[in-house]
């Protein structure tokens, strides 16, 4: 299906594109695939670069995480789908390393990328929930962009469908299949989760890994039912069971029970329960020590000239 051309009838009978998976760049293949993983990337890093003094946290810190949390994560994406999809690369075990033609699961990402932060949080000092909240709004940007990289390579779409707004596709001297787009599904539930996630993590965020905890929440409740519409989804070995389906599933109730505990049977004040006011505390705190002991450093400097002064004095 990769070269198979694209066609959306709610846009009129006659709209219908046949875009490239690559561009050609100094005689090199670049995949729009990797292009399009990567501005994801760079809109994510943008994006907690600007949030991170309200998570108690500098510039420096958010590139040592990237340094942590995205090689691993990759390398957690490519292994979860390669390990579920082996039949695919047994006779061509060097089209494993081949990301950039797709094949990426989300949730090899978001586990590996969690041991990378949990690496970091445990050399750097700062609190696993914390580095959690940034990384999933980091994430979920990342997945708003990525999935159009399905749209590009053809891939991730759902069943057939007759719906107003389904997706044509037409490989070449083919018949055209009208399918769920499933890509759209998904990073449009992604886009509106992020809205939620930003203005709650700004105004009513209580307690470190909340933002975390309502990240998983919301998307494994919308993976649940996108994942149950796809043709290609990823099965528990030789059982009907979907894997993502079946993951999104206990993510979903386990953050959810996580969530409700924390509303109802714990107290939270984000005073003492957010990593970025304990830290401020403890900078103001330390703000009038600071100042004592630069008063004292100038008293002394100042009667050491004058003792200086009264000395030379003398001498004449």
């Amino acid at each position: 299906m990769s070269d198979a051309s694209i066609s959306f009838p709610i846009f009129g009978e006659g709209f219908s594109i046949n875009p490239s998976t690559y561009f050609t760049l100094f005689g090199l293949k670049v995949h729009w695939y990797g292009v399009i993983i990567l501005t994801g990337l760079v809109l994510a890093t943008l994006y907690i670069v600007k949030r991170a003094p309200q998570f108690g946290m500098n510039e420096d810190n958010i590139y040592d995480l990237l340094l942590y949390a995205v090689p691993i994560g990759v390398i957690g994406a490519r292994l979860y789908y390669v390990v579920f999809n082996f039949s695919l690369y047994r006779g061509n075990l060097a089209g494993i390393f081949k990301i950039w033609e797709g094949g990426l699961a989300i949730y090899g990402g978001i586990i590996f990328g969690i041991l990378g932060i949990f690496i970091f949080s445990r050399r750097k000092k700062i609190p696993f929930g914390n580095l959690l909240d940034l990384g999933a709004l980091a994430v979920i940007i990342g997945q708003i962009a990525g999935r159009w990289g399905n749209f590009i390579n053809r891939e991730a779409f759902g069943r057939q469908t007759t719906l107003p707004w389904r997706m044509g596709l037409t490989p070449e001297g083919g018949a055209t299949i009208f399918v769920h787009p499933t890509f759209l599904y998904e990073s449009l539930w992604n886009f509106i989760g992020f809205i939620i996630l930003h203005f709650w993590s700004k105004k009513r965020r209580r307690y470190d890994g909340q933002i975390a905890a309502m990240y998983i929440a919301w998307y494994g409740f919308g993976r649940f039912f996108i994942e149950g519409l796809r043709t290609d989804s990823l099965y528990l070995f030789n059982t009907g069971i979907r894997v993502s389906q079946l993951l999104a599933a206990v993510l979903f109730v386990l953050a959810a029970v996580y969530l409700l505990v924390n509303r109802f049977n714990i107290s939270h004040d984000p005073a003492t329960d957010l990593y970025v006011n304990r830290k401020r505390e403890i900078a103001e705190n330390e703000m009038p020590a600071a100042e004592n002991e630069t008063a004292e450093i100038e008293k002394i400097e100042e009667e050491s000239t004058e003792t200086v002064f009264t000395e030379n004095e003398s001498e004449e």
